[in-house]
């Protein structure tokens, strides 16, 4: 303001434009708008005082333009730093949000793997402290299905632990092979030397069964190992019965039913949030997934059903 004061009287009217830039690009909008008003008033002062004329206007219109102009630049500036600072916050945003996204389809994979696999340490380990005079036979069947499925939890668990380890620069990232559907057999067949009674119904050609789309099938083995986790915690004893339907075109169905042991409390402790990331991972995969306890003769039964998309070949 004292630089546009004395502008009047002296030839400070560069030093003034300048101030007047700066204050449009820096200070609030009410600042700017005193600031140009006051920056005005000597054109309106001169236009008073003198007697009007060609001289006399193109005067006033000389400082009104380099008014607006050095004010104009200023909100540009003032606009281009405020765009940057948005587009600063935004990209900060979408990162934030990548990484949830990344910490979150993690987690569920450690949860989709590594519950599986404890879950049948935990069934072996309990069964050989319940019983510890079981014959030979049945002490090494268990003590090798823990050494295995430890083993495999550890591979696993290496392998989650990788993805989150920044590779070396110019390095790719290899990734683990990941479960079709293909792998639903073995899997039953782990549950099954576990001591799980599994009746399993697999209703899908080996042709089609050997093309699904990957991505299918890993979502697919994912829920079935899920719902057999949940039985071993949940039902421990209790038979399961799984069932897989599908074909390219019509899509894919998986069923799987379990009685429910009355007042029975799972030695296994769980998070409670292995079902819902299984509704989500059907969800994201275009399908659905639902679950409910029914009765059944007197007994109730748990019901896992889940339905996925199998495009036509």
């Amino acid at each position: 303001m004292i630089l546009v004061l004395l502008s009047v009287v002296w030839p400070l009217i560069p030093a003034a434009l300048v101030a007047l830039c700066t204050v449009a690009a820096t200070r609030r909008v009410r600042t700017v708008a005193a600031v140009t008003a006051l920056a005005l008033l000597p054109c309106v002062l001169y236009l008073a005082v003198y007697a009007p004329g060609s001289r006399t206007v193109s005067t006033v219109v000389t400082g009104a333009v380099l008014v607006g102009g050095a004010v104009g630049y200023g909100l540009f500036l003032r606009g281009l730093r405020e765009r940057a600072e948005q587009a600063r916050t935004e990209a900060a945003l979408r990162a934030e949000h990548a990484r949830q996204r990344e910490r979150e389809a993690i987690a569920h994979e450690m949860h989709d793997t590594l519950a599986h696999r404890l879950s049948l340490l935990s069934v072996h380990a309990g069964a050989l402290q319940v019983n510890p005079g079981a014959p030979t036979e049945q002490v090494q069947q268990a003590a090798g299905v823990i050494r295995d499925s430890a083993h495999q939890a550890l591979e696993e668990l290496q392998q989650l632990l990788g993805v989150l380890r920044a590779p070396p620069a110019g390095a790719s990232r290899s990734s683990a092979p990941q479960p079709v559907l293909a792998d639903l057999t073995r899997l039953v067949e782990e549950s099954r030397t576990a001591g799980t009674a599994i009746d399993l119904v697999f209703d899908c050609a080996p042709a089609d069964t050997a093309a699904a789309p990957p991505a299918m099938g890993r979502t697919a083995y994912r829920i079935v190992q899920e719902a057999l986790t949940n039985a071993r915690k949940h039902a421990p004893g209790q038979p399961v019965r799984l069932v897989v339907r599908g074909a390219p075109g019509s899509g894919l169905t998986i069923e799987v039913t379990n009685p429910v042991t009355p007042g029975s409390t799972s030695p296994v402790p769980g998070s409670g949030l292995g079902l819902v990331g299984l509704t989500e991972r059907a969800a994201l995969a275009g399908g659905e997934l639902r679950h409910e306890q029914r009765p059944d003769g007197g007994g109730t039964t748990h019901r896992l059903l889940a339905r996925l998309p199998w495009p036509a070949a």
